[in-house]
Parts: C-alpha cells; sequence; structure tokens
C-alpha cells in the first residue's frame, strides 16, 4: 500500500504547525543520541561558597573537544528580567572550540558576561545567558543545606532552576561563522552545538545549587538526589525573536516538515508491526499523560488546548485498548484515519510524534536530512516564464490567493526590528507608527499582490524581463521557486491578520527543539522545558530513548 505525504496546505496551516509536539527527529533527543559516546567531564570549578565564579565542562572525542564556560554573577533581584532589553543575567554562558586556556577564561570573563555588547572571537561557537528561578532556587539550597530533599510539589509546578533567555551562534556578536565548523561530521544536523550549551547549563545548575548548599551547611548539607536532577530540565523564555526564522529559512524549514512527514508516510506503511513496537508505542502514549497532567499555566488559551488534548488522549487510548487490533494489516495507517476523523489537531500531532517511538530504522537516516545548504538554492531562474509562474503559484498556494487583502483585518498587523535590541517586533498597524519599516515576511499578501500583478502580464515574458521592471516583487518571486521543490518551505497562512496567533510560530520551531509544556505568558511570548526527564552526562552511554515520556517528579 502507498501513502501520500500529507497535503502542505493543511499541514503548513499556523493553527497545526502550533499544535506540533516533540518527537525522535527533535533536536535535542537526536543531539543526546549523537554525542552518547563522546567522554563528559568537568574541568574547572571555581566558585566562592555563595555560589559566584567559573566552571568549565566539555564533550570530548578523539581530538574533537567542545568547552562549556560558565560564569556565576551576582546581581541585585530589581536587575533580574527575562525580558531581550536586560543588561545583567544570574549567569552567562559560551560554548568554546577546544580546552580554553587561562588567557581565554580571563578574556570570556570580560566579554560573556555582557552579552550582545560583548565582544567574542572565532574560538566560541555559541552564547548565551540565564536566570534563576529564583522562589525555587533558594528553595532547594535551603533543604539540602539542611539535609533534606526539597519539595516534590513545589519543583513540580516549575521543572527547572534556571531558565535561558537567549542562545545565539553563526556568527553574531564575533562568534565562529557557521562556515568555519559546518563540514563537521558530529554537528552536521540543526542546533547541535546550541542543544550542547543547554544541555551542559543544566548540569551547572545542579551543580552549583549543590556547592552553595555544602558551604551553608557543611556538617548537615545533602546533594540533590539524581532522580530529582533529571527530571527537573532548563527553562527557556522565548518571544518573537524566533518567528521570522521560520519565514527566512524555507528550505530548512521544508527538511524539517518534510522529515516529519517521511516518517509518518513510511509508518503507515508498515503492512505488518511487530508485537513490541506496538507494545512501546502503546506504552508512550500510556506514559505521556504524566507530561500532560503536569503541564502548568496560567494561560486560559493553553489550559484550553491542555484540557482538550488530554481528553482526546484518553479517548484514544479507550479506543486502541477496546476496539483496536495491532494485528491488522496498516495498522498505524488505520489509527491515523482515525485521528483524523476523531481528535483536535493538537491531539492528531501529539500521537504522530509518538509513533515515531518504535522505529529507530526509519528515524535515524531521516535525522541527517533536516540540515540545508540554503545558498544554492536562492538563485532565481530567469529565464522561466510569467506562464510558469501564474501556475506555480496557482497549484501551492490555493488558500492564500482566497485571502482578501482589501480588508483592514487582513493587514492589521507588520514586522519591524526593535531599534533598542535588533529583534523582530509585531505592532499594529493602524494603532502604532512605523509601518514604512516593515520587515518582508507578510509572504502570504506579497504572494497575492505578485498574482495580481502577473495576471495583467503577458505568458511568455521572462522572469528577468519581469523583474527588471518590477524588482519589488524579487524577494516574493524567489520563493515561489523555491516552493516548487520544496512544498513544506511556505506557511500557508496569513502572518499579519488580526487572528494570528504568534506563538503558534513559535511552537512551531520549539517543537523541533524538542521543548515540553509550553506556557504562554501572551500571544507574543513564552516559557518552556528543555531536557526534563534526560539522562545526566555521566549516564548518557546507556540511557533509556523514551526518557522524554517517564519524566516525573
Amino acid at each position: 500500500m502507498k501513502v501520500e505525504l500529507r497535503d502542505p496546505n493543511i499541514i503548513m496551516k499556523l493553527s497545526r504547525l502550533g499544535s506540533f509536539h516533540q518527537s525522535k527527529l527533535s533536536f535535542l533527543r537526536s543531539f543526546l543520541n549523537e554525542f552518547k559516546d563522546w567522554e563528559y567531564s568537568r574541568d574547572l570549578f571555581n566558585l566562592d561558597k555563595n555560589g559566584y565564579g567559573e566552571v568549565v565542562y566539555s564533550f570530548r572525542k578523539e581530538k574533537r573537544i567542545y568547552s562549556l564556560v560558565c560564569f556565576a554573577n551576582e546581581i541585585k533581584d530589581e536587575e533580574r528580567s527575562d525580558r531581550v532589553i536586560a543588561t545583567k543575567w544570574d549567569a552567562a554562558f559560551t560554548l568554546h572550540d577546544g580546552v580554553p586556556k587561562r588567557d581565554d577564561i580571563e578574556r570570556l570573563k570580560n566579554e560573556v558576561p555582557k552579552q550582545e555588547i560583548g565582544r567574542l572571537s572565532f574560538k566560541e561557537l555559541t552564547l548565551s545567558r540565564a536566570n534563576k528561578s529564583v522562589r525555587l532556587f533558594n528553595h532547594v539550597i535551603e533543604k539540602l543545606s539542611k539535609g533534606k530533599q526539597p519539595d516534590l510539589g513545589l519543583l513540580s509546578k516549575v521543572g527547572y532552576l534556571y531558565r535561558t533567555t537567549a542562545v545565539y551562534g553563526s556568527g553574531k556578536f564575533g562568534l565562529a561563522d557557521r562556515f568555519r565548523i559546518k563540514n563537521r561530521k558530529e554537528i552536521n544536523g540543526p542546533f547541535r552545538l546550541e542543544m550542547m550549551l543547554v544541555y551542559l547549563v543544566r548540569q551547572f545548575t545542579f551543580d552549583q545549587v549543590n556547592h552553595i548548599a555544602y558551604y551553608k551547611n557543611p556538617k548537615k548539607a545533602v546533594k540533590l538526589d539524581k532522580k530529582i536532577c533529571k527530571n527537573l530540565g532548563i527553562g527557556n523564555s522565548t518571544g518573537l525573536g524566533m518567528a521570522p526564522f521560520i519565514v527566512n529559512h524555507p528550505t530548512l524549514l521544508n527538511n524539517w516538515i518534510l522529515s516529519r512527514e517521511k516518517a509518518l508516510k513510511k509508518i503507515r506503511e508498515i503492512k505488518i508491526v511487530k508485537e513490541e513496537d506496538s507494545n512501546l508505542f502503546i506504552q508512550c502514549v500510556k506514559k505521556s499523560l504524566i507530561n500532560i497532567t503536569s503541564w502548568n499555566t496560567d494561560s486560559e488559551y493553553q489550559l484550553n488546548k491542555i484540557k482538550n488534548l488530554l481528553k482526546d488522549v484518553k479517548k484514544f487510548i479507550y479506543f486502541i485498548d477496546n476496539k483496536f487490533d495491532f494485528e491488522i494489516q496498516y495498522p498505524f495507517n488505520q489509527i491515523y484515519q482515525w485521528l483524523e476523523k476523531e481528535v483536535c489537531e493538537e491531539c492528531i500531532e501529539y500521537v504522530v510524534s509518538i509513533m515515531m517511538e518504535p522505529f529507530n530504522n526509519i528515524t535515524e537516516s531521516l535525522v541527517k536530512q533536516m540540515s540545508s545548504d540554503e545558498d544554492k538554492y536562492f538563485n532565481i531562474p530567469s529565464h522561466r516564464t510569467i506562464e510558469e509562474l501564474r501556475s506555480i503559484i496557482n497549484n501551492k498556494y490555493p488558500n492564500i490567493l482566497e485571502i482578501n487583502f482589501e480588508k483592514k483585518e487582513s493587514n492589521q498587523n507588520f514586522w519591524f526590528i526593535s531599534k533598542n535590541k535588533e529583534e523582530p517586533r509585531l505592532a499594529d498597524r493602524y494603532d502604532e507608527n512605523g509601518s514604512e519599516l516593515e520587515q518582508p515576511l507578510a509572504i502570504a499578501r506579497d504572494i497575492k499582490k505578485l498574482y495580481e500583478k502577473l495576471l495583467t502580464t503577458k505568458n511568455n515574458i521572462t522572469i528577468a524581463e519581469f523583474l527588471n521592471k518590477n524588482s519589488d516583487f524579487r524577494h516574493v518571486v524567489r520563493r515561489v521557486f523555491i516552493v516548487e521543490k520544496f512544498p513544506y518551505s511556505e506557511i500557508q497562512d496569513n502572518t499579519i491578520s488580526k487572528n494570528l496567533i504568534p506563538i503558534d510560530m513559535l511552537r512551531l520551531k520549539l517543537s523541533f527543539f524538542g521543548a515540553l509544556k509550553f506556557d504562554p505568558r501572551s500571544d507574543k511570548w513564552l516559557r518552556i522545558c528543555m531536557f526534563q526527564g534526560a539522562p545526566l552526562p555521566n549516564e548518557l552511554k546507556n540511557y533509556d530513548e523514551q526518557w522524554i515520556y517517564k519524566s516525573s517528579l
């Protein structure tokens, strides 16, 4: 039986993309798998009794070494902020290429805590900062210093001791440009170094609380229980700065989504499923309820999504326990068809992610297809004709062409770059100034404008001739020829609509990172948790690949 890949005009809608969840294809999980046989060590631990100072961790294999250099700083409570405009943080980090010398550490000590206004060198690969979850951090230290473990109920409400507010790479602020390292086999997949940084920062948070608790009460203090450590992650606050990435990197987005769609297709085409594979799938679905029921948020929007997800996952579990037989042919195809008829989008995509768990033979090859050498796809084929261009738009953007941009609500928002932090922002076109500085992120509107222009242009005119007189359409013409080859490269929705929910764009990217427990703080930023339940660095050589469904405090 042959199953078709799912229709991009359905999958690339923001409501569907904003329902994606982590899977075996997610970057933090593939990072752990790829680095599990590397040697981990803590190379420097120079903190004072209050936990301030520097620490260095490393992963090494043969001659390659990556070192996380950590700087813990004393700041006042009023200086602590998750906003990108903050200038001080509890800790700052950089991933150094090789072993940092004493001179490197002194140089970095002066620059890394400054973050954006500091300057790094080609020896540094990524840069980040993080703030304590103060109440929880202090609670853990207080309990450990008295010889007790912290309150699990309190820990479960937050899930982490620190949260990062940005992770930078690829040449920003003097960091190494991507071209210097892109051919290294071990980091060929997307965001491998960023995942390494976040993973090692998580270990730093455990080491720091243990250290402070000991010096607070050397005679009674105990270390944080390893099981508790495993079930704490690292938090992250993410805002609109992440959203344009998925618009500005169309071929990369395509390769992420296409890998997921290929995995689903291949799983649906399995004629006979082994009993151990179906059992593992069912086990992961049931154990995943722990994550759903421990998902805390104050957002009414998210609470409603969680409520519907929990209801539909329980409905699905009842179905596979009582009304389904895995001994039939093509069982996962039957399951998928049932999901599309019976449950919400969030539940569909949630179960699709879990379907991948038993099938390393499918996912491992797809993980290697998730990068993109983008430059080669950005040349416009100038010899082709207007007739061809119009035909591609008709085939690839049918829903976009139906949007009426004469309506005020279709043009409600505009994207711009903030002057203070050079970060993307979203504003109301009719209430705020600055729309003349709009960024080219309204792809749906620009596609529609291009199409209307093409309707009055002769069929045999070449693209070169057209752009010679209409150069303002160059960016969108390029996108049309990209989507011709890369069907999942374009969001099939209006990114400036009044009804836009920006966090759908954030959730899409974060799901591929491997984030859990999305906690919207508004429609424009959210908090997440990463690596919750993950093995500790000294456990990587032998760990349960389904750890993510079994985390529980």
